[in-house]
């Protein structure tokens, strides 16, 4: 039994193929058309998917889309309906897309299915799921877990905003709902717009800025923003907010509570958006505490699974891990959109289908690598054709050379296996350094990422050293954890470093490992394991043995605004266009003071805002 999961035409579009239940392969469509969070029918996702399990779309049993467009398209009018005469402006806006596009689905999604080789009666073969049973299916069934209860939070599906399931075997049943206007997605997407990034894109900068300011605004957003109550049910104060009747996020009441209009992309930051910044992360953390904490006393599950875009909010996450009461958590690593489209299909399968569900104790997801891989001659072939001078090298001393770079201070281009599905870059599609550098995070962030300097990087750990260096002991193989660095690895602070605020704590060393250490001692956590990821593994293992310390600094191989790099191709456009200094693309090695200068991109003019 085959089944193609879609998700499309709203952002991260992506495609995934299951086979008797099992992932076979999941990418998203920016990968491939470099066009980050790319929203378009996932053409070249569902051809390399097809690929990756050697068949053709006619061999599909059920095609899967991620959401139903009817229900969207009903909460617009009832939307409308409730707030007019105010946004008829969006309303006009938003209308003629739907009239055109989305109304129509799926004639849409038969269209372009046809046009992939889709027989003649694809339509009896098209299934549609709603968008929150997408994510926690996505959660609960790709879990390691028989039975659990799932939380899934983003900022809003066709009408559900949160939604509690309780999963069992192969059931999935929803009990509870909260609906729009009603989200903690949005609520946090209108701090993020309000502080100048852009939104549904630059939610993980307000959670990376909130620990340079103090929490000064939770109250006002308690007493005005948001009425939440203690089992984590709430509603949000709509005449703050201009989400529902206009094209903005936020409107004048919210300026006016906060004494400011909303700041503008590159103005400076100042120590009042940080203080903002960390009023709104504690207050989600606050949401989702007493969600979960309810939900543990009402079901008694011990375990939790969690999906959604908020689940992405892994510093959030981490405080639901060391409040204890679940004994086991387990996050969907694509828990944005594009995981829809694992969560259709596996809801096909186990739901509609009623299909036996066992599990092994570990997740289905593979260490979510589920994308491209490429063999010697398609690498050899895309380097050869872009120029590139590079050599073939065979195991030993292709790890020797990466730790000699490593430990030279250089940052290194890691291009391994199968491509990860998700936002996080685990080791297939990583830019890696030496943690110890305490220049790392400033060159890393600034001459080959092209971003914010404020913006952190996550450590990479051997999982048997995870919790001699960080205050957590259990596998986070997905980067979805945020936990402190051990004390004893901790630098000791003076008078003068503990007084400093905002930004200028940034160049504080504040232990062994600066490069990845947080300004309050945190730290994104992956832990690698020798069994998902042998060869990263076995890095990490040269630099410990090298360096005496099992940690390095691993984030996604792209600059800003792209999507992660793909294809050799990529990598090497990306390796031509940064300051990184040695690619590494399974055994071949590419240094760059040997490469044409000729060669070099000037991304300095093409940079997007991400």
């Amino acid at each position: 039994m085959h089944i193609l999961g879609i998700s499309a035409f709203y952002h991260d579009s992506a495609a995934c193929l299951i086979a008797d239940g099992q992932i076979i392969a999941a990418a998203q469509e920016e990968r491939f058309t470099r066009e980050k969070h790319d929203a378009r029918f996932p053409q070249s996702a569902i051809e390399y998917c097809l690929n990756a399990g050697g068949k053709k779309l006619d061999q599909i049993d059920y095609v899967v889309f991620y959401d139903k467009p009817f229900l969207k398209f009903e909460r617009l009018l009832e939307t409308y309906i409730a707030f007019a005469p105010r946004g008829f402006q969006s309303f006009l806006t938003a209308m003629p897309v739907w009239l055109k596009e989305k109304l129509f689905q799926k004639i849409l999604l038969r269209d372009e299915l046809t046009k992939l080789g889709a027989g003649p009666n694809i339509e009896s073969r098209l299934l549609f799921a709603e968008h929150h049973q997408s994510h926690a299916a996505s959660a609960f069934f790709a879990s390691p877990f028989e039975e659990a209860v799932v939380l899934t939070m983003d900022g809003v599906g066709e009408w559900t905003t949160t939604s509690v399931a309780i999963g069992c075997e192969n059931r999935l049943e929803t009990t509870k709902e909260i609906h729009f206007p009603h989200s903690i997605g949005l609520l946090y997407s209108a701090f993020t717009y309000y502080l100048g990034f852009k939104v549904n894109s630059g939610e993980y900068k307000v959670m990376g800025l909130a620990p340079y300011g103090e929490a000064k605004y939770t109250d006002v957003i308690l007493d005005k923003l948001i009425d939440l109550k203690a089992d984590g049910t709430f509603r949000l104060d709509m005449q703050y907010f201009n989400y529902c009747t206009g094209l903005k996020m936020t409107g004048k009441k919210f300026y006016k509570l906060f004494g400011d209009l909303p700041r503008k992309p590159g103005q400076p930051l100042t120590q009042k958006h940080m203080d903002i910044a960390a009023s709104i992360q504690w207050v989600t953390e606050e949401i989702v505490l007493r969600l979960t904490r309810a939900l543990s006393s009402e079901t008694g599950s011990k375990n939790l699974c969690l999906a959604g875009g908020v689940a992405l909010n892994c510093v959030a996450n981490g405080r639901i891990l060391r409040d204890g009461k679940f004994d086991k958590i387990w996050i969907q690593p694509a828990a944005g959109d594009a995981g829809g489209a694992v969560g259709a299909a596996l809801a096909a399968y186990y739901t509609h289908l009623d299909k036996p569900r066992r599990t092994n104790g570990k997740d289905a997801m593979s260490g979510a690598y589920l994308g491209p891989s490429y063999n010697n001659s398609e690498i050899e072939q895309q380097l050869s054709s872009a120029g590139a001078c590079f050599e073939k090298l065979n195991d030993s001393d292709l790890i020797t050379a990466t730790v000699d770079a490593l430990a030279a201070g250089k940052a290194v281009g890691w291009f391994q296996g199968r491509m990860e599905f998700g936002p996080r870059a685990l080791g297939a599609r990583s830019i890696l350094g030496d943690p110890r550098n305490p220049a790392m995070q400033k060159t890393l962030n600034l001459k080959v990422k092209y971003r914010e300097s404020f913006r952190p990087f996550a450590p990479a750990v051997l999982r048997e050293d995870m919790a001699d260096w960080f205050e957590l002991d259990c596998d986070s193989p997905y980067m979805l954890f945020v936990a402190n660095v051990a004390q004893n690895k901790r630098r000791k602070m003076t008078k003068e470093e503990l007084a400093l605020f905002g930004i200028d704590k940034l160049n504080v060393p504040r232990s062994e490992i600066p490069a990845v250490t947080h300004v309050d001692y945190s730290a994104r956590i992956q832990s690698v394991d020798r069994e998902t990821n042998p060869r990263f593994h076995e890095l990490l293992s040269a630099f410990k043995a090298r360096t005496d310390c099992p940690v390095l600094v691993n984030t996604s191989f792209n600059i800003r605004g792209e999507p992660i790099v793909c294809s050799p191709e990529d990598a090497f456009r990306c390796f031509m266009g940064s300051e990184i200094e040695l690619l590494v693309i399974e055994n071949y090695i590419l240094y760059k003071e040997k490469q044409d200068t000729r060669l070099k991109i000037n991304y300095s003019t093409t940079l997007k805002p991400d």
